[in-house]
């Protein structure tokens, strides 16, 4: 019977490969190291792997005739500067596109999911006489940039491994329990936009105001503007959100600048409300411009995540799994999240399903669990670890053959 538990050494191994994972993030499709580190410890299991998009893995464990099982982890951090206190937390570095240089962490947990998804390819590596198939790991950078699962279909990862008949995968999540699991049926999680604005004005002396249009008013009350969207433009029953992340503009508080550039980022759930959302931020940024007597603003897409949609009947299959495995008050019923995931275009480009779930990360009665995205984000090491280890490997097997 196939085991889903460590050994006390397996689950110390798990710890040091994820508080390595932890020191030394790397930023989106430049998961350089992370991809080296992954390779070296797949080569160690024996399983044979190979490079895709760019700094993705993609690891194949082969073991007699059966069903052919995907399981997805991403790798990426992200540019935040780590506040936890652990002695294994990161002082790394990344540059973004533009130049700058940033501090590096894993504040979304992505090291969780590395570390869980080898330890799971290390116990079912061990038991090749209790099941029977081919399990793809799929180690996929820069989810956080939408941009990973797309470079992993388009340089033909499933031409190169073989073609799954389901595609799985987790993430850690501070909203359940560490030693819990929550799984939604149907839509999981939003669409995602991002976009960048760009407001024209003119410039001029400070004390001249007269004889400026000034960008940064004007991107006030945009930004001002666009909030009520949601709140006075969609049915409270339809969720959505629009968030400005950044706001930059001007060099000297004497400089009326010529412009002013902010990003938002939009999450909805359908696309008839993707749809007037962004039909709605460009409505109020022209007219805004207009009312000042701006020009035009430039309006630019950064990014897009496609809705993740679990299949109906293979996340009631997964979760009956889970409940087997974990205990049925541990595996939670949840709705719809409004974060965004791309790991729907690896199941979508073959057109198989795709189930995604959660698993808690902080003890049960913490107060206010750091976020992810949060400098403070760091989960428990156990229960977290070893039910992400778990919860893959009784997914992975309900597919598998069993041996004869």
């Amino acid at each position: 019977m196939l085991t889903t538990h460590l050994t006390a050494a397996e689950r110390e191994h798990l710890h040091e490969s994820y508080r390595h994972l932890h020191r030394t993030p790397e930023l989106s499709m430049q998961e350089h190291r992370t991809a080296e580190f992954i390779e070296a410890r797949l080569a160690e299991l024996g399983i044979e792997h190979f490079r895709c998009g760019g700094t993705g893995v993609v690891g194949i464990l082969r073991n007699g005739d059966g069903p052919v099982v995907g399981f997805r982890a991403d790798t990426d951090g992200l540019p935040i500067q780590e506040d936890t206190g652990a002695d294994y937390g990161s002082t790394a570095t990344g540059t973004l596109d533009d130049g700058t240089v940033v501090p590096v962490m894993h504040g979304c947990g992505h090291d969780t999911h590395v570390a869980a998804a080898l330890a799971a390819a290390a116990l079912l590596a061990r038991q090749p006489g209790e099941w029977s198939g081919t399990v793809v790991w799929v180690f996929q950078p820069g989810e956080e940039t939408a941009a990973g699962a797309a470079a992993m279909v388009a340089d033909g990862i499933w031409e190169r491994a073989p073609r799954p008949t389901v595609v799985l995968g987790q993430h850690v999540f501070p909203a359940a329990p560490a030693g819990s699991v929550a799984l939604a049926t149907g839509p999981a999680m939003a669409m995602a936009d991002a976009l960048r604005i760009t407001v024209h004005g003119k410039q001029s002396h400070g004390s001249q105001p007269q004889d400026s249009i000034d960008p940064i008013v004007l991107g006030a009350h945009m930004v001002t503007r666009l909030q009520t969207i949601v709140s006075r433009e969609l049915p409270p029953q339809s969720p959505a959100v629009v968030t400005c992340g950044t706001f930059h503009a001007g060099l000297k508080e004497n400089i009326i600048p010529a412009a002013a550039e902010f990003t938002l980022n939009i999450r909805t759930l359908g696309t008839d409300i993707r749809a007037h959302v962004l039909g709605a931020i460009t409505r109020i940024v022209n007219a805004e411009a207009e009312a000042s007597g701006a020009p035009r603003p430039t309006i630019e897409e950064i990014y897009r995540f496609p809705q993740l949609t679990n299949d109906e009947r293979e996340s009631e299959a997964v979760r009956a799994v889970l409940e087997r495995e974990l205990g049925a008050g541990n595996v939670l019923r949840i709705p719809p999240a409004m974060g965004s995931e791309d790991f729907g275009t690896l199941p979508d480009s073959i057109g198989v399903p795709g189930v995604y779930w959660f698993f808690g990360g902080f003890a049960e009665g913490t107060v206010d669990p750091p976020v992810n995205h949060s400098p403070h984000f760091l989960p428990d090491l156990e229960p977290t670890l070893s039910t992400g280890v778990s919860a893959a490997v009784a997914a992975i097997g309900h597919y598998l053959a069993p041996r004869a």
